[in-house]
Order: structure tokens, then C-alpha cells, then sequence
């Protein structure tokens, strides 16, 4: 289903029954269908990159083909999906979220002090919509690599292909508005989406008055979690699903700052059913708090990487598909989740062991946190609650 906004998503409406059933969402993690992917799509743009060792975006599709096999450019838009298409497709998710990680713009206004842009010729959007997404978050460290002359452009092509998006805009009113996914006749997602500079973002691109940028956090304190959780309580109407989609942390490493899980404790404590954590490259725990759902990174989902030679321990070859489903009443009724495997710049399907080696390191990573994975014997993983005591989680 694709989403339209609202007439007016500040008009709260008085409480009145709703569908009983759950909500299923498909949430992904970073889309960066930049650089090295644009280069194999249909359309490839300016191949020039200012990296200090990589000056030619095509060196990443070398890198990869060097470690699988021939790619055979150009591919169809859907080729880098690949099986997630058909996975997705299959359970059906009545609203699909992802973080668009890449500047869509034909510019070469190269953002000053970053050593990485990533840039898709708008001639290769149709790759983002294969996916069918309702939202594409983009609070993250890339939408700007081509200044705001390249968002600007990255704003156009969205709304000229009819995809809604949240957490970087024309102006801060724009920036900081929460958007409004219609689910049925009766439910909404309402997602409301931010950055940290923990995930590098430049402090300098946050949006404020008429100035185009991200909505980037000051900090991760309770007062900036009680701010949110208070511009979503002017939106939300009674069955609402409420999703913070959050870009934050390191890019590598499964440790949890304890100021993460407060903030997001914080903003569960305040309404929000789901936080939707990305930012790293390859998925973090996984927490049920006072029944809502804590993904603290959510890993990528395309990209480039497959080789670049990045550590085996993270296994960043694999990646995931997450379906949460909300019950009526906000609580998490399951938690499934799908693993895809990148080769040749495309999602496959992964193996068995592949599987059980997700469920053992999100196991392992998240028993701090109370929480096992498990495959549920049709294909996917679960959320299960682990055995034994897990450590505290708040502290």
C-alpha cells in the first residue's frame, strides 16, 4: 500500500474502536543504493568519488565481483533486492519503513569535511520503489553528501515518485513533523524520525527555522526523549502504531551504550511502541521492553561492502528483515524475522548455518537485555525471552 499524507496530521481525532488484529511492519536498515551500486543500475551516474584511497566508484563493483562472480551491468532495478522481494512480499507487511542512506541527486557539490559520499543518479530511484517502501527515513549521515542543493534534489525525486519521507527536510517544520502511514480504513503508522552525531552526522546539518537539513539530536537525554514522545502525543489517535526511527552509534561492535537503552526506554515509557535503531553495520541486540519492541541497529540492508574487506567476525554479508506485529492495544504481540545473504551486489537467500548463526550472536548479545532468537521452524527467526537471568539493562 502506498502512503499519501494526510490532509491534516495535527488533527486529533476522539478515541473510537479500531481493527483487532495486529499490525505487521516491515522495518529495514540502512538503503545505500549509492556509489557502487548506482554504477551497476541502469543509469549509472558521475562515477567519481573523493575517498582517500578510492577515487572511482566503480572500484566497488570490482571488489565484489572479485569475491563472487561477474555482475554483468546493467541490471534491472529489483536486481539488488533480490529474495527480500519475494520475502517481503510474502508476509505481506501492511507498512514497509526504511533508512534511505544516499543523496539522490545528479550534483557534485561534494560535502566539505566527510570522507565518504554517497550519491544515486534519480534516474535509478525506481531501485528504491521495487521495495515498495511507504517511508524512507532519512535522519542519517549521508542525505546531505551533496549539500542541500543534493537534498533538495533527494526531496524532489521522493515526492515526484510519490514516497513519503521523514527526518530531513526544506525547513525545521517539515524536519520535526512525525509522518502518517495510512493502515486500512482505521490505523496509521506514525513515525517520527531522528539523528545522533554518534552515527556522524555533522552537528552543522541540523535543520533549524527556514533552513533545509536533519533532525538531529542535541543529546540523548530523558528531556530530548520526553520532546519527541511529546510531538508524537500532538499526532497520535487511538490504535496508532508510533515507530522512532533513530540513527545512532558506531558502525561496528555489539555493546549497547547505556545511554542508548535509557533514551529508548524513555521514549517506550513515553508511547512509543517501536524503536527502529539503525546506524550500524550489522544487526545489535534486540530488546522487549514493558512491551514494546528496542531494535538497537538493525544493520545494512544494500550497499556496496561485499569487497572491501570488512571484519568476519560482524558477518555483515548477512542481512536482515524484520517484521514486527503491534497489537491493537501498542504491545508486541511476535517479532519474525528473515535472513538474506549479499552476492554479487544482490540479496539471496541464506543458508541454515547462516541462520544459526544469526540466532547464536543475537542470543548471546542480547541476553543482556532478556531476550533469545530462535528459528520458528517455517523459515524465520523469532523473538523469544531467554533463559535464565539477563543483567540489568537500565543501569
Amino acid at each position: 500500500m502506498r502512503a499519501e499524507r494526510s490532509g491534516n496530521p495535527l488533527d486529533v481525532r476522539p478515541n473510537r474502536p479500531c481493527s483487532a488484529g495486529p499490525v505487521t511492519l516491515f522495518l529495514g536498515g540502512d538503503v545505500m543504493p549509492g556509489r557502487g551500486l548506482d554504477q551497476i543500475l541502469p543509469h549509472p551516474g558521475d562515477p567519481r568519488l573523493r575517498e582517500p584511497w578510492v577515487g572511482d566508484a566503480r572500484y566497488y563493483v570490482r571488489a565484489a565481483e572479485e569475491v563472487s562472480a561477474p555482475i554483468d551491468p546493467p541490471v534491472d532495478f529489483s536486481w539488488p533486492w533480490g529474495e527480500a522481494l519475494r520475502i517481503i512480499d510474502g508476509v505481506g507487511p501492511d507498512a514497509r519503513v526504511i533508512n534511505l542512506e544516499s543523496s539522490v541527486t545528479r550534483g557534485d557539490t561534494f560535502a566539505p569535511g566527510k570522507a565518504v559520499h554517497y550519491r544515486m543518479t534519480p534516474e535509478n530511484l525506481p531501485c528504491v520503489t521495487a521495495v515498495a517502501p511507504d517511508l524512507c527515513v532519512l535522519a542519517n549521515n549521508h542525505v546531505l553528501d551533496f549539500g542541500p542543493p543534493g537534498l533538495e534534489d533527494t526531496l524532489g525525486s521522493l515526492s515526484e515518485a510519490g514516497l513519503l519521507y521523514a527526518g530531513a527536510g526544506r525547513d525545521a517544520g517539515e524536519v520535526t513533523r512525525p509522518a502518517v502511514v495510512p493502515v486500512g480504513s482505521d490505523r496509521r503508522v506514525v513515525v517520527l524520525a531522528c539523528g545522533a552525531t554518534s552515527s556522524g552526522i555533522p552537528p552543522e546539518w541540523a535543520a533549524s527555522g527556514q533552513d533545509a537539513g536533519v533532525s538531529v539530536l542535541p543529546d540523548l537525554s530523558e528531556a530530548t526523549a520526553d520532546g519527541l514522545t511529546e510531538r508524537l502525543r500532538d499526532v497520535r489517535r487511538h490504535g496508532d502504531v508510533v515507530v522512532v526511527s533513530v540513527h545512532w552509534g558506531s558502525n561496528w561492535g555489539y555493546e549497547v551504550p547505556c545511554e542508548q537503552v535509557r533514551f529508548a526506554h524513555r521514549l517506550i515509557e513515553g508511547g512509543v511502541h517501536v524503536v527502529h535503531g539503525h546506524s550500524s553495520h550489522h544487526p545489535r541486540p534486540i530488546e522487549m521492553y514493558r512491551g514494546g519492541l528496542v531494535l538497537y541497529g538493525s544493520g545494512d540492508l544494500l550497499d556496496d561492502y561485499e569487497g572491501i574487506g570488512t571484519d568476519e567476525r560482524y558477518r555483515d554479508d548477512l542481512r536482515l528483515l524484520y517484521f514486527p506485529e503491534v497489537l491493537p492495544d501498542g504491545g508486541l504481540s511476535r517479532l519474525r524475522i528473515a535472513v538474506t545473504r549479499v552476492h554479487r551486489m544482490r540479496l539471496c537467500s541464506a543458508s541454515a548455518e547462516d541462520a544459526r548463526w544469526v540466532c547464536s550472536v543475537l542470543s548471546r548479545t542480547g541476553h543482556r537485555f532478556g531476550t533469545r532468537v530462535d528459528p520458528d521452524g517455517r523459515g524465520m527467526l523469532i523473538l523469544g525471552t531467554a533463559v535464565g537471568p539477563a543483567g540489568r539493562s537500565d543501569s
